[in-house]
């Protein structure tokens, strides 16, 4: 059974902490208690992964580690795990093979995962404050589970999926054993200390769950990411704590001119889910001008109520209709008509590791 909770119920120690064989000394006894309510929040898949972490560990046979894997962490898993696995495209190998070759980056981790229902802890009064600002709220889930370092936070339907390896950590993670560039990437991201900003976190992939998808132009997707970080903003007064958000108001003008040569073209690697080899040399800036628009839309609306339902109920998947609403923000200076249509010089480049952002 998926154990769920809203306020902090239960303790994960037990299941994080070292392995008696580890540290000679027998684990606390869990508690299993649950409180059941419309905002269901469940983290049961961070309890079998450790459970599954030990096991592999203990052995050096390759077939018996992905039996282990398999059998003890994703069989049993929630639906929420297997929507993350699925949406990130993990296998029982690159649990494996991560858990293999990174020791001391689980090792590191591994405490901090048990952080997840104190992450969880501000949800009941954000999603009633989010619900003040938007009637027409749908529920969703949130589940933290462990996954092999590809996202700290996606969505499923009405399903909000955090990767608890990565949303939970800080600066004590020790990223030395990754490879670049994903170990430059996720050196950043924990010294913003991401758990200190998990209740922005779990509020911008909940608006996720209210919007429409789109994987189309820059433009669309950008407008969408800025969007859930508005209103996560208006709901918590945080943003991430991440160098596009301090980089982007000292650049702007730069960034919106190269913005308006991209946006209508489908390559995001300069812009989304990047690291820091751009010409800009900071990851992430589709955010921050799809926040800044957003925001412009925002400021300038006199209904704020409608401006928000406005911004989250946009057709996402119609270009004319996320530029039309670009324009009317007033952030790109109605240029768009006159924005480049094909490839512009920031096109073509490498793309990046897959990011960490939601």
């Amino acid at each position: 059974m998926m154990r769920s909770f809203v306020l902090a119920v239960t303790g994960l120690v037990a299941a994080v902490a070292p392995s008696p064989a580890q540290n000679g000394a027998a684990q606390p006894q869990r508690s299993h208690a649950a409180v059941t309510t419309a905002q269901a929040v469940y983290d049961d898949d961070i309890i079998r992964f450790w459970r599954a972490f030990d096991a592999v560990t203990a052995t050096t046979d390759p077939a018996e580690r992905l039996r282990l894997i398999q059998t003890i962490y994703i069989d049993p898993g929630t639906p929420g795990l297997h929507a993350l696995m699925t949406a990130r495209r993990y296998t029982a190998q690159q649990y494996v093979d991560a858990i293999v070759k990174w020791p001391k980056f689980w090792k590191s981790i591994r405490p901090l995962t048990a952080r997840s229902q104190l992450a969880a802890s501000t949800l009941k009064d954000d999603i009633a404050r989010f619900r003040r600002l938007y009637a027409e709220l749908r529920p969703a889930t949130i589940t933290y589970a462990i996954g092999v370092l590809r996202t700290g936070g996606t969505t499923t339907g009405n399903k909000v999926l955090i990767g608890a390896e990565l949303a939970l950590g800080d600066e004590t993670v020790d990223v030395s054993e990754l490879p670049e560039p994903l170990q430059n990437r996720l050196r950043i991201f924990f010294r913003s200390r991401p758990f200190a900003n998990n209740a922005q976190n779990n509020i911008h992939e909940y608006v996720h769950t209210q919007q429409q998808e789109t994987q189309e132009t820059l433009a669309q997707q950008a407008l969408r990411e800025g969007v859930a970080d508005l209103v996560a903003e208006l709901i918590t007064n945080r943003k991430p704590a991440l160098p596009v958000y301090t980089y982007g108001p000292a650049h702007d003008a730069a960034i919106r001119q190269q913005f308006m040569a991209d946006m209508r073209g489908t390559n995001y690697d300069n812009w989304l889910w990047n690291g820091s080899d751009n010409p800009f040399g900071v990851g992430d800036l589709g955010y921050y001008v799809g926040y800044s628009i957003a925001r412009r839309y925002y400021d300038g609306a006199s209904d704020k109520r409608r401006a928000i339902r406005e911004l989250i109920e946009l057709p996402y998947d119609d270009p004319a209709a996320v530029n039309a609403l670009i324009e009317r923000s007033g952030y790109l200076a109605g240029n768009i008509d006159s924005a480049t249509h094909g490839a512009s010089s920031m096109r073509n480049r490498p793309a990046a590791f897959a990011s960490v952002r939601p």
